[in-house]
């Protein structure tokens, strides 16, 4: 499986972490931070199992159904973070951490991709309409996160209620828009995304599928490991970021990120490494905007069942900044079909002024 290609064994080695976190919590009651650092690095091996496990079920259950099962669960680990985050009421970790995931396929998981291809190839390939339909939806996703901000500039806080409404609706507009697309790239279109994609990539010539139950007990085991973890990881966050100056936005937009997409998306580098951009630049903005269309609307909607009062979609201005910088370079990146390392530098370097200035926000007292 994937895990053989990018090194599973010392991730499988993380998951002592797990054990660990639960010791650190319940019973020896440690200091929030080592809380926090035990919980984020327990979670990079439970999103990889996750990830494993799901790919195994999608390549026994078909191309369709396989394909929206890895749709619906690329991003379960980031997730399932926000959904406790978001039960706990820490809105602005929540849209921290959806940023983050935005920006952080884009630049980083991209740029990594791309700076690691064009150092062993001078040139690499990819299909520019699929990159082209891919940036036309991630154009859309800052549209989507651009207009509650600029409504809430002009009204203030004087219409509360209407910005909950405006928030919902577009939420409603986001996950339509993401449903079309899963049959875009699924059905009607799918020809443009598995130009270079062999079964080769990913899997021994000897490989035998394993029984069912075993991904599925895989899939349940890291999903209820993951939630225990970010119980744990939201549970100190805020003392966390207090005890290290750091704000509640950079925490979600660097660090929850991060550790939510380690994993899973460093099979993009391998790709790329492969000369097969295609799948790499199809996992960096396929993610990003499975999060900016699917992930941020359903927490919206979550928020009213879930959350202590309904989310809006009001990002602020750094984070949308951000995510329209990122869509922006990202579109010329992938104008032409082809990248060299030079792009991935230019990536890279963007994602890391954009983390310098959230690190630099001012904590709210």
């Amino acid at each position: 499986m994937i895990k053989r290609l990018f090194g599973g064994n010392w991730l499988n080695t993380l998951l002592v972490f797990v054990p660990v976190a639960f010791v650190a919590e319940y019973a020896l009651h440690a200091h929030p931070v080592l809380i926090f650092i035990l919980s984020c690095l327990a979670v990079i091996p439970l999103a990889g199992m996750m990830g494993h496990a799901t790919e195994a079920l999608a390549e026994q259950m078909g191309e369709g159904v396989g394909g929206l099962l890895n749709a619906t669960f690329g991003n379960a680990a980031e997730l399932i973070i926000a959904i406790i985050a978001l039960r706990a009421g820490y809105f602005d970790l929540v849209k921290a951490s959806i940023t983050g995931s935005i920006i952080g396929n884009i630049l980083l998981v991209f740029g990594l991709s791309t700076l690691a291809g064009g150092l062993r190839f001078q040139t690499q390939k990819f299909n520019a309409t699929a990159a082209a339909a891919g940036t036309t939806l991630l154009v859309l996703s800052a549209v989507g996160l651009l207009v509650p901000a600029v409504f809430h500039a002009i009204v203030g806080n004087t219409a509360i209620k209407q910005e909950h409404n405006l928030s919902l609706e577009i939420a409603i507009v986001l996950i339509v828009t993401y449903a079309l697309s899963l049959v875009f790239t699924l059905k009607t279109h799918r020809h443009l995304y598995v130009g270079d994609i062999g079964k080769e990539d990913f899997e021994p010539e000897d490989h035998h599928p394993p029984p069912m139950w075993r991904p599925v007990l895989t899939l349940l085991l890291a999903t209820v490991g993951i939630a225990f973890m970010a119980e744990f990881l939201v549970g100190a966050a805020a003392e966390t970021a207090e005890s290290l100056g750091w704000s509640e936005v950079f925490v979600g937009v660097i660090v929850v990120a991060i550790i939510g997409n380690a994993a899973e998306h460093s099979t993009a580098v391998i790709m790329a490494l492969k000369n097969k951009m295609d799948i790499a630049i199809n996992i960096a903005v396929g993610s990003s905007i499975q999060v900016a269309l699917f992930v941020a609307p359903v927490l919206v909607l979550l928020s009213y069942a879930l959350a202590p009062r309904p989310m809006d979609l009001i990002f602020t201005r750094l984070e949308v900044m951000a995510i329209a910088v990122s869509v922006l370079i990202m579109g010329y990146v992938a104008a032409d079909g082809e990248s060299h390392w030079m792009e991935g530098v230019q990536l890279l370097a963007v994602y890391t002024i954009l983390g310098i200035a959230f690190f630099f926000l001012p904590v709210p007292h």
